[in-house]
């Protein structure tokens, strides 16, 4: 027979504890707010790479030609009025090296070709194009960019450091620090609506070289598109705790419900805590980790509620205290083993990533351990308290009846 534990000793410790750290959250968060990341900021959003330009593309014949630079071939395609319209394709399988591929450029009438990096570039190496179907014309280079697989990462500080003299600049890694892929965003008021894009190319071309910077996306995000993005982000929040509240109340009870949506709703307010006090991002990653987190912990509450209804099923006679510590104490080392097995995923996403992903992850393992926490020590504390409250007036309902 297991050893029965005397959990309900420390329900009132723990809400005091919980009270103490949720009000260190409300606190930190008016004096310091959020850490916004780039997903809640309006003003410019800009994709860049860092990889060297192979080649520069020119035309001046007849016609349009457009460049169409897939993963695994190059097409041009003339069209126009006084032309008929040809494609002319160039499979890397072919085309093996940037020297290959402009000799067979050189065939194509009034295309001009500027080999910049060594003919032994693979052409397995160029990146794709950002744009659907670029117009190439006798003004502006069309630039084919390519990143060795031997590429040393780009520092991200180097990136911010670069990015100082335009003013509030939010970095963010995309990827691995192999591909050198980073988010940049831009604050509305440094350049005005829509502008600034070329300033910044400028500015990281000023650091890293001319040519190094490859822009795979460049938007503009209004303020009133970051405001919709925060406002549907309340609004899943909402609707996952209705949810859970209602599929609780079917399943079980509306006070075990109640309390199931309280200690998600700490659970919660202990990662805002640990988001504001850390200053880390937030971002759509942090809200994908509260949900996740949300999700995960409604698991374990539902167990011990199921153990809980067993435990009353098979000793009816037993106090209600005695059946909360028995259920507690017959899951809790289901609960560990679970927590602890998924914990060690999420320790080796921390340990091997960067960026948001690392984020992403220290956000979940908190939110793993306070959710143990919420479901022993809250959600039961509350059934608790409301079941002692229920006695209290029945008690008090059969006083008044007997006088």
């Amino acid at each position: 027979m297991k050893r029965i534990l005397i959990f309900s000793r420390y329900f009132i410790p723990a809400a005091i504890v919980s009270v103490i750290f949720i009000t260190l959250g409300v606190l930190g968060f008016f004096r310091m707010g959020f850490n916004l990341g780039i997903d809640f900021q309006p003003g410019l959003l800009q994709e860049v790479q860092f990889a060297p330009t192979a080649l520069n593309l020119t035309y001046e014949g007849p016609g349009n030609a457009n460049i169409i630079l897939s993963r695994n071939a190059i097409e041009i395609v003339i069209s126009g009025a006084v032309v008929d319209e040809v494609t002319h394709t160039f499979p890397f399988s072919q085309y093996t090296t940037q020297g290959a591929l402009a000799q067979g450029f050189r065939a194509i009438e009034g295309l001009s070709i500027e080999q910049v990096a060594a003919a032994s570039i693979q052409t397995t190496w160029f990146l794709q194009s950002a744009q659907s179907s670029p117009r190439l014309d006798a003004q502006n280079p069309f630039r084919i960019h390519y990143l060795p697989p031997n590429a040393a990462p780009v520092d991200i500080a180097d990136v911010r450091a670069s990015l100082l003299p335009l003013g509030n600049a939010s970095v963010q890694v995309l990827g691995t620090p192999a591909e050198r892929r980073y988010m940049i965003r831009m604050e509305d008021g440094n350049f005005g609506i829509g502008g600034g894009g070329e300033l910044v190319v400028s500015a990281l071309e000023d650091r890293f070289g001319q040519g190094e910077v490859a822009v795979t996306r460049s938007d503009f995000v209004g303020a009133r598109f970051a405001q919709q993005l925060a406002d549907q982000a309340m609004l899943l929040l909402g609707a996952t705790l209705l949810l859970i509240l209602g599929y609780c109340t079917f399943r079980f009870k509306f006070q075990y419900a109640l309390g199931a949506v309280i200690a998600i709703l700490h659970n919660a307010l202990i990662m805002v805590t640990f988001i504001v006090w850390s200053r880390m991002e937030f971002n759509t990653t942090t809200i994908a980790a509260i949900l996740t987190v949300l999700g995960y912990s409604i698991n374990d509450t539902v167990v011990v509620f199921d153990r809980m209804k067993e435990t009353r099923r098979i000793y009816p006679d037993d106090p209600f205290v005695d059946v909360i510590n028995r259920a507690l104490s017959e899951t809790l080392s289901r609960t560990i083993i679970t927590t602890v097995s998924t914990m060690l995923a999420v320790a080796s996403l921390y340990i091997f990533t960067s960026g948001s992903m690392q984020d992403f992850a220290a956000a979940l393992m908190v939110g793993m351990a306070t959710g143990v926490y919420a479901t022993i020590f809250i959600a039961m504390g509350f059934v608790y308290l409301w079941e002692i409250q229920t006695q209290k007036k029945v008690r008090r309902r059969y006083e008044e009846v007997s006088a």
